[in-house]
């Protein structure tokens, strides 16, 4: 979910920079209905309607569903993270003769990484714990297991404490993994 996520997020955030008014609008669309609603209504939407429209299995329903609705907001990040590149690296890419290809690639995009990667790690975070909603299509993850596990033994203290230090060890780590 996060690739196809960042994926997404690439070509929305594009989209929302280039010339074109029809892809300025449907970025911008897409923007604006995925990040107003709620990820829950989505996820069911995607369960009810497009799983059975496409064939695909409850799994990649909800990786779908969790890459589109990421993908929306990693849209913004990489927008503003090439935004807030100074136009005068574009000038000086055009005055040295780079193809625009090659001034994304060798001016743009190698200065605006460091700005989005904090927030990158956000969005993974983000994604990580979002993934515990996917329990309302019966896709089996952490939280899924847990309630199993807890309708075997009755631990249910036990059982919810250790899925919380799961969720705490993953996002701590990705945490200072990007800070360090």
């Amino acid at each position: 979910a996060a690739m196809l996520a960042l994926l997404f997020g690439l070509i929305v955030a594009l989209l929302r920079r280039s010339t074109s008014r029809s892809g300025r609008f449907l970025a911008t669309a897409y923007l604006e209905l995925i990040r107003n609603t709620p990820l829950l209504v989505q996820v069911s939407l995607f369960y009810f309607v497009l799983r059975p429209i496409i064939g695909i299995s409850p799994f990649w329903t909800g990786v779908l569903a969790l890459a589109v609705y990421e993908g929306a907001f990693a849209a913004e990040i990489i927008r503003a993270g090439l935004e807030s590149v100074p136009k005068g690296q574009t000038e000086a890419g055009k005055a040295l003769g780079f193809t625009p290809y090659r001034q994304f690639c060798d001016i743009i995009l190698p200065q605006a990484i460091p700005i989005m990667l904090p927030p990158m790690a956000n969005l993974l975070i983000s994604l990580i714990k979002s993934s515990a909603i996917l329990i309302a299509i019966s896709v089996a993850e952490l939280t899924t297991q847990a309630s199993d596990v807890i309708s075997e033994s009755f631990l249910a203290f036990e059982i919810w404490f250790t899925v919380a230090a799961i969720y705490l060890l993953i996002t701590i780590t990705l945490s200072f993994g990007v800070s360090v």
